[in-house]
């Protein structure tokens, strides 16, 4: 092999969603789960593995929480992770962090040990979600190194509604946006819909600043009070184009990512070199200062 095809391989990503049904609290039987799709993910040379968010112990844990919850260097974790090997792979748990704080979080584990983790920084507390009746939510937006040249990003569920946290992560110099959700079809009822919207969010995410996404989802046969996690995790490319989607059923869905198509997407469509830092930093810094002035009294200047 040439030095020219070695490069172009080394720009491609093996990316895969593990969509999973994880019960509440079933923590040995969802866990056997994550052992397993590691193993055929590893089987497939997958780079990047992501699972759903919450996915060790299930979403809906409630005011159970504090009995799940581990620290970011539990054997669990641990375990997983020598199990991943090379590959990255992304999970969610509920961490017993710092000052006795409980976080929705997602560690990337990578060859025996946690890489990097992302806290939940949007907490879910409208329609029939009350997160923050049970979490503290992250403080911080970072960055991880997902194999030279890839930069990976995590924001979960709610966060992706954030468009400033996206916009935060691409400047941040994200390539590859990974997303693990909990998302029921009828999370915010009346006239949303939660898999049109997921699908509009994400496409127009991936377009607009050229960012491959990695959407997770669960999917749920089972129909608690009208409403089950609807599945669709999809793996969308740089232009905003669905490479793969899953169903409704647990699936391994897997997609190859090409980095040159990062590079091509920003070069036409320049959203994250024309972001202009300056004047955005100048406009919130602006409106702080006018927070509480009474509208007729705004000067128009």
């Amino acid at each position: 092999m040439n030095s020219e095809s070695r490069a172009s391989n080394a720009r491609m990503l093996r990316a895969a969603v593990a969509q999973i049904d994880a019960i509440p609290y079933e923590i040995e039987a969802n866990v056997d789960k994550h052992f397993r799709a590691i193993e055929k993910a590893r089987e497939a040379n997958v780079d990047l593995l992501v699972f759903p968010e919450l996915s060790i112990c299930g979403y809906h844990v409630g005011m159970r929480a504090p009995e799940i919850a581990i620290e970011r260097d539990d054997r669990l974790l641990i375990e997983l992770a020598k199990e991943s090997g090379p590959m990255k792979t992304i999970v969610g748990f509920v961490e017993d962090g710092f000052a006795a704080q409980l976080h929705n979080t997602c560690a990337v584990l990578h060859d025996g040990h946690v890489q990097f983790i992302h806290r939940k920084l949007n907490l879910a507390s409208y329609g029939i979600l009350d997160e923050k009746k049970h979490f503290a939510g992250g403080r911080y937006i970072d960055v991880f190194e997902q194999r030279e040249p890839w930069i990976g990003a995590i924001l979960v569920c709610a966060d992706v509604w954030n468009p400033a946290l996206v916009h935060l992560s691409a400047l941040y110099g994200a390539t590859i946006l990974i997303a693990p959700v909990a998302s029921s079809e009828k999370a915010l009822a009346g006239e949303f819909s939660n898999p049109q919207g997921w699908e509009t969010v994400i496409r127009f995410y991936a377009m607009i600043y050229g960012l491959p996404i990695v959407f997770a989802n669960f999917a749920s046969q089972q129909v608690v009070n009208e409403d089950r996690f609807w599945g669709g995790s999809c793996i969308v490319d740089p232009y905003g184009r669905t490479v793969i989607q899953a169903g409704d059923e647990e699936d391994l869905i897997i997609a190859d990512l090409d980095y040159n198509t990062v590079r091509d997407a920003r070069f036409r469509l320049p959203t994250v070199r024309d972001s202009n830092l300056d004047l955005i930093h100048r406009e919130i810094n602006r409106l702080a200062n006018r927070v509480g002035v009474p509208m007729g009294t705004r000067s128009r200047s």
